[in-house]
């Protein structure tokens, strides 16, 4: 790459202002409006406009913390293969209960295979998890917590 050595600051060494006037006038906010987001309502809204529309107002809203349900899910997949982790019984005809009501609100997911016939009590279900559970010979039983 070619150095280019008539620059405007090869010019200006040995100056002491290097262009800009007195020595306050190089020196704090005033030359750029402001520090940061400083006259966006005022001087600078027409940048506002153009780069960024969407700055001022607001939209939507954000729901509370305390009003969303919080839900474990679990796929039923690792229900049948790990069932020692979770709270089980066995009905009057042998098949065993799982009772997921008992560690919260708890939505069964129609992930990985079940092979036994399961009985098993949680507040919600998906359509595949349903499907898989009646295939094997289960139960599905649905309690609201």
């Amino acid at each position: 790459m070619v150095v280019r050595r008539e620059k405007k600051v090869r010019k200006q060494r040995g100056s002491r202002f290097y262009g800009w006037g007195r020595v306050g006038q190089h020196r704090k906010s005033g030359t750029r409006g402001g520090f940061g987001r400083a006259g966006m309502h005022k001087h600078k809204w027409t940048w506002v406009l153009k780069h960024a529309p969407d700055y001022f107002g607001k939209r939507g809203f954000k729901r509370p913390e305390a009003s969303t349900r919080k839900l474990i899910s679990v796929n039923i997949g690792t229900i049948a293969e790990s069932l020692d982790e979770f709270p089980i019984e066995r009905d009057s005809s042998g098949r065993i209960v799982v009772d997921l009501t008992k560690i919260g609100r708890v939505k069964v997911l129609g992930g990985g295979s079940v092979d036994k016939p399961l009985v098993v009590k949680a507040s919600y279900f998906t359509d595949k998890a349903m499907e898989k559970i009646k295939e094997a010979g289960g139960e599905v039983i649905t309690i609201v917590v």
